[in-house]
């Protein structure tokens, strides 16, 4: 029977976008993270019709999570809408959708409720995902900051925590409770250890009539043998003095070998807590397995020297999706400062191939340093051999990226405003407890 007479057989293949065909060529972007965003806004006003497509609405700025999740910052702070980020791009058409896969003999890419969205040139900055290292039953008792809901949902266990023992009468009940185990010595984990600290003994102190946030118990455990691994040695020492000042207990060569609703087991040693947060490891997301390609063992998508994927030319990979390689051959790392050198590079280049005919580039990364922050007036800075900053200029240094790397003018000027409070009161203002409390 022919295909047009047959309503099952003309809906059998999935729905094609709704975008109007404009004869122009279409670049779909996967992700509106750093990498992705800044893709798309390198190609804003070019003759090229972009689709940008992410399973939430809004660009999450993921370096400043852990300020949500220990009551610094609110959620708003942080987030942006998509669609008025790239508001004045008339180029630019913004989907809500879920990847389930991508067709590249079809140029396809699939959505969860059956879209298929057609390409001729496809970019892959999906991001990263927690890796639990084998043990994804942890996540339920250790959230990980990758999302706002995880960072709230830390935020509710540590203030429920101090809630609960302010009316528990059991002492070893009420030291669990005040227990926080950060799991991970990377920047995540000592900017959250630091930040934990600073929220017991200083935003808490005078809260409470029955205990002493000050006495609350933050422990860092890292697998290895030092924090910051990818700081100079130096660097990392000042990091671990500059916890233990703020009260830190830190274990190092001591891996975690059970976590449970009760706390964890660290070299055979029951450590009650009433909150753990996992920032030990990351894995790039499913994208390799919707282009069917080889991985690296993080996930991560081989490209060559212009972000092509390899073997699949029209198709780019950014960010923490990626494996990609600097001049001396070692993996680039997956900060937000590559993700989007990585998206404008690409945007550029993709807008002056489409539109003029050049050759793609390949990408240079320009390192313009590393940085954790460890507490009130203390952060190191890494701009590479032997150009190292500490203390307090590392600090101010840190806060000034930051706020710039924000994507709007209104989010930068609350976040300075939120800071400078912090600065001289001392107090945080998002102390809510908004989440479902956790299943004991």
């Amino acid at each position: 029977m022919d295909a047009r007479h047959d309503p099952d057989l003309r809906t059998a293949s999935p729905p094609r976008s709704g975008r109007p065909e404009t004869g122009l060529p279409r670049v779909v972007i996967l992700g509106a993270g750093f990498a992705g965003l800044a893709a798309a806004q390198a190609l804003a006003g070019a003759r090229v019709a972009v689709t940008l497509i992410d399973v939430n609405n809004y660009h999450l700025f993921v370096p400043l999570l852990y300020q949500v999740a220990t009551a610094a910052l609110s959620p708003a702070d942080i987030a942006e809408p998509i669609r008025h980020i790239v508001a004045a791009s008339e180029n630019i058409e913004v989907v809500l959708g879920e990847v389930s896969g991508v067709d590249p003999e079809a140029r396809e890419v699939r959505l969860a409720d059956g879209t298929a969205i057609p390409y001729d040139r496809l970019v892959v900055a999906t991001g990263s995902t927690t890796s639990y290292f084998g043990h994804d039953a942890w996540a339920d008792h250790a959230p990980s900051l990758k999302s706002i809901e995880e960072a709230r949902a830390i935020r509710t266990r540590v203030l429920q925590g101090f809630e609960l023992a302010e009316r528990a009468a059991d002492p070893a009940e009420r030291d669990r409770l005040m227990t926080i185990v950060v799991v991970g010595g990377g920047p995540t984990g000592v900017e959250m250890a630091g930040s934990l600290a600073e929220l017991a003994r200083h935003a808490l102190a005078r809260d409470f009539r029955h205990i002493d946030p000050t006495t609350a118990r933050v422990l860092l455990v890292e697998a290895g043998p030092r924090l910051l691994a990818a700081f100079p040695e130096d660097l990392a020492a000042y990091a671990r003095r500059s916890l233990e000042r703020l009260g830190v207990s830190i274990l190092t060569n001591r891996a975690v070998e059970t976590i449970d609703a009760d706390g964890v087991v660290i070299g055979g040693e029951r450590i009650p807590a009433a909150t753990v947060v996992w920032g030990a490891g990351v894995r790039a997301s499913p994208a390799a397995a919707w282009l069917r390609v080889a991985t690296d063992r993080s996930g991560r998508i081989p490209v060559e020297p212009d972000l092509s994927v390899t073997g699949l030319p029209d198709i780019y990979a950014l960010g923490d999706t990626a494996l990609c390689r600097d001049e001396r051959g070692e993996p680039l790392p997956g900060l937000a400062q590559v993700a989007q050198q990585q998206g404008t590079h690409l945007g550029q280049a993709l807008r002056a191939n489409l539109e003029q005919g050049r050759p793609m580039p390949p990408f240079r990364f320009r390192n313009r340093g590393n940085a954790a922050i460890v507490g009130r007036h203390a952060a190191v800075f890494d701009f590479g051999p032997r150009r190292h900053l500490r203390g307090s200029p590392a600090w101010l240094l840190w806060a000034a990226v930051h706020v710039v790397l924000l994507v709007d003018f209104s989010q930068r000027a609350r976040v300075s405003l939120q800071w400078l409070w912090r600065y001289v009161t001392y107090r945080r203002g998002a102390r809510l407890i908004t989440a479902p409390p956790p299943r004991r």
